[in-house]
């Protein structure tokens, strides 16, 4: 019988605690153990009842929810999912991955109304992938790495690069951006898994801190070497050709996808464009995205590499790569710079 996964649900609001309190317990391996109104309330209470994942709401009186993490993280770090709101929240969100958060899922609405239901399913996923993260593998983002030196090869072997990456991705794109150099001779097109609302200030963030330029792409942006294109959460990204390069591509289509943006959709655009040219990556994360995109690059002579099991906080998307006889290279987060620049 599986273990049942034990829960502290923190939030300010009366309403959404019980809420989420009944959506969670409609997972028959999930017991909520006790709630807090605060994060101080909440430090007091992992004390005593010792979750095995917490679900934090970020923007509360007396201790916010990114004081809580921080402080909870260096007591004992424990899985925590935020939940929380874009537009009322956006950069404590980005501080609570740089704090160590794993997942993050959105409310619907700040209000007290029924359409907070709507994120039931999401969030019972995301608790039990949280549930089996091992937190020895996720470290708050302190000093981002100095950039690898380059040594151009003497025959360059691809002209692009994608990266699909997921639950703790956030974490490791701040270990792996800022770690290459600025003389990256080819560009790079991210698929991140974040809700709507985040990726433009985290692509911000990641900027600040790296020798590459990185962006949120935009429709029609011209793919250019030494550039981070990161797509933005609610819609595909794909790559065109054009008379003086190739540019990117945004969309809502196609539907039918589980993610949007999706890794498989990026992929094969990158595959059709590029054919043996293109690299892909895929790094920590939850569920199998990228598996279909991957075989269409390997289809068309690319090459894939995958993040090694040691250093993903959830093995799942880049184990799904591996179990489908995928992966060309599978590479520990930390030499995952020189390795890349090795394989360009």
């Amino acid at each position: 019988m599986p273990q049942i996964i034990r829960v502290l649900v923190v939030d300010d609001s009366a309403f959404v605690r019980k809420v989420v309190t009944q959506m969670l317990q409609r997972s028959p391996f999930i017991e909520v153990v006790a709630v807090a109104h605060d994060g101080r309330e909440a430090l007091d209470l992992v004390d005593r009842h010792n979750p095995d994942v917490v679900t934090l709401d970020l923007v509360m009186p007396e201790m916010n929810g990114v004081e809580f993490l921080k402080e909870q993280m260096a007591r004992r770090p424990v899985p925590v999912v935020v939940c929380s709101i874009a537009h009322d929240s956006a950069e404590l969100a980005i501080a609570a991955f740089d704090a160590g958060a794993i997942e993050f899922v959105q409310k619907p609405t700040a209000l007290a109304t029924e359409r907070v239901f709507e994120m039931a399913d999401e969030l019972i996923a995301k608790v039990k992938a949280a549930s089996q993260v091992e937190m020895a593998r996720v470290h708050a983002v302190e000093t981002p790495p100095a950039a690898v030196q380059l040594q151009q090869p003497l025959a360059q072997k691809a002209s692009v690069l994608g990266i699909g990456i997921s639950t703790g991705g956030p974490q490791a794109l701040r270990q792996l951006i800022p770690a290459l150099p600025a003389s990256f001779p080819i560009p790079i097109l991210v698929v991140l898994h974040m809700p709507v609302g985040y990726t433009q200030m985290y692509a911000e963030r990641l900027n600040q801190i790296s020798a590459l330029e990185v962006t949120e792409a935009r429709e029609g942006d011209l793919l250019r070497p030494g550039v981070v294109f990161i797509a933005p959460a609610g819609r595909h990204m794909t790559v065109r050709t054009a008379p003086d390069g190739y540019r990117v591509r945004l969309d809502l289509r196609p539907f039918d996808t589980q993610h949007r943006p999706s890794v498989d959709v990026l992929f094969r655009s990158l595959a059709d464009c590029f054919a043996e040219r293109t690299l892909g990556v895929i790094m920590t994360g939850m569920g199998a995205d990228g598996v279909l995109g991957a075989a269409h690059i390997k289809g068309n002579g690319g090459r894939i590499v995958t993040e090694a099991e040691e250093s993903c906080v959830v093995y799942g998307m880049p184990k799904a790569v591996v179990e489908a006889s995928l992966s060309d290279r599978a590479v520990p987060l930390a030499q995952l710079p020189e390795i890349l620049i090795e394989m360009i």
